[in-house]
């Protein structure tokens, strides 16, 4: 049995799919509770303590980005995998935008499922590295989470943070896509297939742009993987 204690809310408004959720999750040994309505999502949610909240995004009375968006002002630290109709990469970078942690999208294996329901709980209640990094002019706040330089300011995401610490942390050297996977994400099985890094990596791009327009401040290399702009 896995995660005795992990407590998962499974938000999905699909009868079959929220019991097979439910009985997917309780077959790994999370406990598991099911809610088909936003709006009486949302209130359990932050009327009681969740490890994982599994979120639909198409559900009657309040869709899934919008609990998303108030479960991270509210509720900063809980842990969130959100499930896509497509996966289209419109409805992904708008999921993470709003904060979630991860996502699935339909049709998705369960192995998929699991991988991606046990990464983002292994990464729950990790402290977020609040050191505070400059580089290349630009100074990066991990306690208030933005970059600034001069007087422009970039408000980033936990994720984004957590992959510029990484990347600077390692700046002597280029990280691999699978490495982020592993270190980052904290997937174990980190061969899957997932385009989340090259999201957040163009998400983080172009907030920098912003700041230093001059040069590319993390590097792609093709075959390779990615590293930050030396500038020495």
């Amino acid at each position: 049995m896995k995660h005795p204690k992990s407590r998962i809310l499974v938000v999905e408004d699909d009868p079959a799919i929220l019991s097979g959720l439910q009985d997917v999750l309780v077959f790994n040994g999370y406990s598991a509770d099911g809610v088909a309505d936003g709006a009486r999502a949302l209130a359990s949610a932050l009327a009681q303590s969740y490890d994982l909240i599994l979120l639909d995004v198409m559900l009657p009375t309040l869709d899934g980005f919008s609990i998303c968006r108030e479960l991270r002002a509210r509720k900063p630290g809980q842990a969130i995998v959100m499930i896509t109709a497509k996966g289209s990469e419109d409805d992904v970078v708008t999921g993470f935008k709003a904060g979630a942690d991860d996502y699935v999208a339909k049709p998705f294996s369960l192995r998929e499922l699991m991988v991606r329901v046990e990464a983002v709980l292994r990464r729950a209640g990790k402290p977020l590295d609040d050191e505070c990094i400059d580089h290349l002019g630009i100074r990066f706040d991990g306690r208030n989470l933005h970059a600034a330089r001069g007087e422009r300011i970039q408000e980033l995401t936990r994720r984004e943070m957590e992959i510029v610490a990484y990347l600077f942390r390692n700046r002597r050297r280029i990280v691999s896509r699978k490495e982020l996977l592993t270190e980052v994400w904290r997937y174990a099985d980190a061969d899957i297939e997932t385009r989340t890094v090259d999201i957040h990596m163009l998400k983080l791009r172009k907030k920098l742009a912003v700041l230093i327009p001059e040069i590319a401040f993390i590097q792609t290399i093709r075959g390779e993987g990615y590293r930050l702009e030396p500038g020495e």
